[in-house]
């Protein structure tokens, strides 16, 4: 990555337009599944909710470096998580393969992958279709997208998301691990030194479960009527969000 380009990236990230932009199309962009180890085992998750059912119907697997986390390395903020950590599928994979920014995995090395994004408690977001073109495994420290989801006083409300943590804080030992694990900060730790989760900021990730050693934290599916169900294609997505903007 070229550093005049990376500085002119972290220019155009922290303007104000930027977090306006990614705020109301959020769901243009990326949604949020679960680590499917948070889900209770009596959960029933749709393929394109579930990121190993992603990889095993992809075909063709491409992995590739985090663009946002190279870009902040390039400007000294780099957070020292997992760098190689993003897929591409399909005709997308290809287009890497072609120029030289990716390199084709099987599916055992994807679903490793993955498992290292979850230890390193990146958050899963695919394409907002159910037959993405790509998945990202990314932080808050980097990403543009989740770093202007939590500069949002209600992230909740404005990411494609069908879950969400609850906390029984009748068995919360105020450990603190799920503080770090959040990158929404939605957990915030109380007087009584017990752990207080804002359920405005959760954005249904579940990194937090996994970690949880009392198991206080659980993971909450919506209500069917709340539930969301991405478009069929990349571009079923992009015409609907042209429709919204009145383009055609």
């Amino acid at each position: 990555l070229d550093p005049a380009l990376a500085a002119l990236m972290e220019r155009y990230v922290q303007e104000a337009d930027f977090d306006r932009a990614m705020q109301t199309s959020a769901g243009a962009f990326l949604r949020t599944i679960p680590v499917r180890r948070a889900l209770p085992v009596e959960h029933h998750v749709a393929a394109y909710e579930d990121a190993a059912a992603l990889l095993g119907q992809a075909g063709r697997i491409v992995v590739t470096e985090c663009i946002c986390r190279k870009q902040k390395q390039a400007v000294g903020k780099g957070c020292g998580k997992l760098p190689e950590a993003c897929f591409m599928f399909g005709s997308m994979g290809q287009y890497y393969l072609d120029r030289g920014m990716g390199r084709q995995i099987s599916l055992d090395e994807g679903l490793a992958i993955l498992a290292q994004a979850a230890e390193a408690g990146l958050v899963t977001q695919p394409g907002t279709a159910q037959n993405p073109a790509g998945m990202c495994n990314c932080c808050g420290d980097c990403c543009g997208v989740l770093g202007s989801l939590r500069k949002h006083p209600k992230p909740a409300s404005i990411v494609f998301t069908n879950h969400f943590a609850r906390l029984d804080r009748d068995l919360c030992t105020g450990c603190e691990l799920c503080l770090d694990r959040c990158q929404m900060n939605a957990i915030t730790m109380a007087e009584d030194g017990l752990a207080v989760l804002n359920p405005d900021r959760c954005i249904g990730c579940g990194l937090c479960v996994t970690t949880c050693p009392t198991e206080a934290v659980r993971l909450i599916k919506k209500s069917d009527d709340a539930l969301y169900v991405p478009p069929r294609t990349g571009m079923d997505t992009y015409i609907r969000i042209a429709q919204e903007r009145g383009k055609i």
